[in-house]
């Protein structure tokens, strides 16, 4: 049947309908994924028309898939970056839920702690195995949406379960009733859907989703799990690679609204924020991730990524950014956890740069070599590394940052900051190969330009009346 679309004001099909194909053997895709070679990236290009919902959001596993990578965090870490993942979202829920273990004891005292704060945003959800005793275990906590393993791929369903794609459709849809039954929303995770057979299996179960929803008047969520980072962002790129393909295919073949789309990336070919992106542009409303990016392997969307991606597709200045840095140093100092120093956004070198010709550009005009404002929307303000690279210009720039001497003060002319270079160039000369550390640094500066480390008058008369 032919159906006139309110939204994009043309004549569309109405019923798309997928039947399960229930394969004797698994398709495992060895054209792109023989396992011996890089996965390929074929084509047909076919392009899927870009959609963005009306809202989009982030979504947070930091306690679950984050916590699946590291040293289990204490019941204060997580209620303390619970409240700052609060503030971070602000008032308007940019940050919409937070998903949790429910296990153990320390799990289940974690949820109740995030609980009591009472906040409206981030919601706590769970994650459970599909089994129907869990749903209790859910139920006995007050959460009102849990997640649900569903794999999706035949090396899931063949290899791991040892089913048929129709024995294992048929136990998560019983799954999913069991949770409807209770009231609880269900966000069934299609893992490994980047190797899954979109319209063999992925499709099919999608609608027989939406027909439960219906049926129960029960939203039923989808998060599209890209489980190794396969997921592509060409536009052309072939299923079962194609993020917008997936996202398109479950919105316009099995009608899952946007705001029951969530895509979840890992970065093992470095694509898990741009492939968050891509699923937000296509039509998927929810973006999941976790701080700082941790994770399996090589861990998940970065959160403070999707902030910053947000802000720059909707325009929206409202997110006080400061709170990514916050977020950071509370990891390194309260939970000892190492920061790659080149790492975007966090890193303590992410906008520090070394090289002579760029610090001469930073100090006639930081646009010059700073991504933004950093002082203003992270707290940090340009900074460099001095080596046998950086010159006077580095020195200088060093030496303004770091004692925050008033712009046109103090010039690359300076008899001191020449002194300090050719005790640089010695340095090097000797075979050092690390850079100068700051309490070098200082103790240079000091020796060569003692002059600024000099009370002015007024101070002086001020501390000797006191």
């Amino acid at each position: 049947m032919l159906r006139f679309d309110k939204r994009r004001r043309n004549l569309e099909q109405d019923d798309y309908t997928f039947e399960l194909q229930d394969v004797k053997e698994p398709n495992l895709y060895r054209d792109m994924f023989s396992y011996g070679q890089v996965p390929k990236i074929p084509f047909n290009y076919r392009l899927s028309p870009m959609d963005p919902p009306e809202d989009i959001w982030i979504t947070d596993t930091t306690f679950r898939d984050g916590q699946q990578s590291r040293p289990p965090f204490t019941v204060k870490q997580i209620v303390d970056l619970y409240d700052l993942l609060h503030q971070l979202g602000g008032k308007q829920g940019l940050i919409r839920q937070c998903e949790f273990f429910l296990y153990t004891d320390k799990d289940k005292e974690a949820v109740v702690k995030c609980l009591e704060r009472g906040y409206k945003y981030p919601e706590v959800t769970g994650w459970i195995r599909a089994n129907k005793k869990d749903f209790k275990l859910a139920k006995e906590m007050g959460l009102k949406e849990t997640g649900i393993l569903t794999s999706a791929s035949d090396y899931h369903i063949f290899l791991k379960l040892g089913k048929t794609r129709r024995q294992a459709m048929e136990d998560y849809l019983d799954i999913v009733r069991s949770a409807l039954e209770v009231g609880i929303i269900p966000r069934c995770h299609f893992e490994d859907i980047t190797r899954a057979d979109f319209y063999g299996f992925v499709v099919p179960f999608a609608q027989e989703l939406m027909k439960l929803s219906e049926e129960s008047k029960i939203p039923i969520k989808i998060r599209c799990c890209d489980t190794m980072g396969y997921g592509v962002g060409y536009p052309g790129a072939m299923l079962p690679r194609s993020v917008a393909g997936i996202v398109y295919g479950l919105s316009h073949f099995a009608k899952v609204p946007p705001e029951n789309l969530e895509w979840h990336g890992h970065n093992d070919f470095y694509r898990a924020a741009s492939n968050a992106t891509t699923a937000w542009l296509y039509g998927c409303s929810g973006a999941n991730g976790t701080l700082l990016g941790i994770g399996e392997r090589t861990g998940n969307t970065p959160v403070e990524a999707l902030v910053i991606e947000y802000m720059s597709l909707r325009g929206d200045d409202s997110i006080d950014t400061t709170l990514i840095t916050d977020i950071a140093n509370y990891f390194r100092k309260e939970i000892g956890h190492h920061i790659p120093p080149n790492q975007p956004l966090v890193g303590s070198h992410f906008n520090v740069t070394m090289a002579g010709v760029h610090l001469d550009g930073l100090l006639k005009n930081e646009e010059i070599y700073n991504i933004f404002d950093t002082r203003k929307l992270l707290k940090i303000p340009p900074g460099v590394a001095v080596n046998d690279k950086s010159g006077v210009a580095g020195i200088l720039h060093w030496i303004k940052v770091n004692l925050d001497v008033p712009k046109g003060d103090l010039t690359k002319s300076h008899p001191g900051i020449a002194k300090i270079k050719d005790w640089v160039v010695e340095q090097y000369a000797k075979g050092r190969v690390t850079t100068i550390s700051d309490e070098e640094m200082m103790e240079q500066t000091r020796k060569h330009l003692p002059e600024l480390f000099e009370l002015p008058q007024e101070a002086v008369e001020s501390l000797e009346t006191a």
